[in-house]
């Protein structure tokens, strides 16, 4: 009855592929429709069939997106429009909102977890006490699936943007704005961001003179909002480690922190520094090489680096680094390249100069003296 996903921001995309009996597609909105095809066939299309979707993926309306592509596949596979009517009729794609740092596998402690529990758990999984999860969709789904009344914070709303507005540009703006410059600077973790001096003094600064003013909240609130999330990265028994975050990048800096940086920009008539340095350090994050088994690769003082994310956006980053132009050139040319942002980023007042100047320092002195220029 219930389909929930996490398929990161990048996962809910269209991208054209062929329906094929018997194979399961690779993209995830069409695994949804050959899912939801598969199932119209087997009940006959009865409305008690229909499922509903929660969606996690951190994308603004992301259940209202994974229904259009949904359409849009059934549009290009040509199936029935008794199908088509089925899906827009009997199936509910709720946007929702989950806000909860969840790291992982505590494979470190695993084998002692295992010990006291009296049994080995290969799925358990790491997360902070503090969470919420809120869900956009109608009163009679929420009584399907009680989870407010069971003592957990799931909210059901029908207004989930004050809430989205809040957790992506603060929480996941404030990651994604210093992980990957934390990352090439040698830390590894959340926490040693929020320990190390230079580090932690640029968190603050992005945090709260860049992000935070331009919230659309009343100002003792999103200040207050932003205070907890400085404590939940510093939780000393969260391993939340930088690497994990920077999966997908691209897509992510696009949905968490772009926005700020235009509405910066329209305020003050040039992008925030700040943030035009965590652009300039997803360059360099970037900045690799295909290895023989086709990983894409990075470099820093510690060793080699994985790099994931979309394939041609891996080409794009490989073929610009491969270039004889000269750093400011480089930069220059993924910002204006819209297959990476959706737009041309050197339209943004300021952006473009700001973010080849610190490419060019991060390139000379490396991520942490550069860092401490600013």
């Amino acid at each position: 009855r219930f389909v929930v996903s996490n398929t990161t921001e990048a996962g809910i995309a269209y991208v054209e592929e062929a329906c094929v009996e018997g194979k399961c597609p690779a993209n995830f909105p069409a695994k949804v429709t050959a899912l939801l095809l598969a199932r119209f066939k087997a009940f006959g299309g009865s409305p008690a069939s229909g499922l509903v979707f929660l969606p996690c993926e951190l994308i603004d309306t992301n259940g209202s997106k994974l229904k259009t592509f949904v359409l849009q596949f059934a549009e290009a596979w040509k199936l029935p429009a008794d199908f088509v009517a089925w899906v827009r009729a009997h199936n509910v794609f709720c946007n929702t909102l989950v806000d909860r740092i969840v790291p992982g596998f505590p494979a470190a402690e695993a084998e002692g977890l295992y010990a006291e529990f009296g049994y080995q758990d290969p799925l358990m999984v790491a997360a902070e006490p503090f969470l919420l999860w809120c869900i956009e969709g109608p009163a009679k789904i929420a009584d399907e699936l009680p989870l407010h009344k069971a003592g957990i914070d799931v909210v059901w709303t029908d207004d989930l943007q004050p809430y989205r507005t809040r957790k992506v540009r603060i929480l996941n703006g404030a990651h994604t704005a210093s992980s990957l410059a934390s990352f090439c600077a040698g830390l590894d973790t959340v926490r040693e961001m929020t320990e190390d001096p230079v580090v932690s003094k640029y968190l603050n600064r992005v945090m709260f003179e860049e992000i935070v003013p331009f919230v659309p909240l009343p100002d003792a609130e999103r200040r207050a909002y932003a205070a907890t999330i400085m404590e939940r990265f510093a939780n000393p028994h969260i391993r939340h480690e930088l690497i994990s975050i920077a999966l997908n990048s691209v897509s992510k800096w696009t949905v968490r922190v772009l926005p700020t940086v235009k509405d910066f920009a329209a305020q003050h008539g040039k992008a925030p520094a700040g943030l035009a340095f965590s652009l300039a350090a997803l360059l360099n994050f970037y900045r690799g090489k295909f290895a023989t088994n086709g990983d894409y690769e990075g470099q820093r003082e510690k060793g080699t680096y994985p790099i994931k994310d979309n394939p041609d956006i891996l080409q794009i980053m490989s073929a610009a680094w491969a270039s004889e132009a000269d750093t400011a050139k480089i930069a220059t040319t993924l910002l204006a390249d819209t297959r990476l942002w959706g737009e041309d980023l050197t339209l943004v007042p300021g952006l473009a100069e700001q973010a080849s100047a610190a490419l060019a320092r991060i390139q000379a002195v490396g991520v942490k003296a550069a860092m401490s220029e600013l």
